[in-house]
């Protein structure tokens, strides 16, 4: 297994922590617009919306490694293609099993997504903590 006691600045993680935090709140709520929330969902047609989704993703995560360490600006790309993959896969299960939202499993996919993007989030704030 590898080694995990890599030296990480604890003050600059957690505040990495919150500004990832805040970048996935704008961009995944109030940046986000209907085409992009609706567009992404549908099974043709839904390159452009979700791109345009993550790509707000990708320049916030653009603008957070640009203040902390800009050589690390290649960050936003490797969000951006993490970000498109879990969310077109989120609306692939979401369109083959088409769960309303009275079914518990409508919600346990998007906390699925959810984690799966904090667990991102963590990652990122890691390297560039320790940067």
């Amino acid at each position: 297994m590898p080694s995990v006691d890599t030296p990480v600045p604890v003050g600059a993680f957690a505040l990495l922590l919150v500004a990832f935090a805040v970048k996935h709140l704008a961009a995944d709520f109030f940046l986000q617009t209907n085409w992009m929330a609706q567009g992404k969902e549908r099974a043709s047609a839904w390159a452009g919306p979700l791109c345009a989704h993550t790509g707000l993703h990708g320049f916030g995560t653009l603008l957070i490694a640009l203040a902390v360490e800009p050589a690390l600006w290649w960050l936003a790309l490797v969000d951006f293609v993490i970000h498109t993959g879990i969310d077109r896969g989120k609306a692939l299960v979401g369109q083959r099993t088409r769960f309303s939202a009275s079914d518990a499993r409508f919600w346990w996919l998007i906390g699925v997504d959810q984690f799966l993007h904090q667990v991102t989030h963590i990652g990122l704030a890691v390297v560039l903590a320790a940067a």
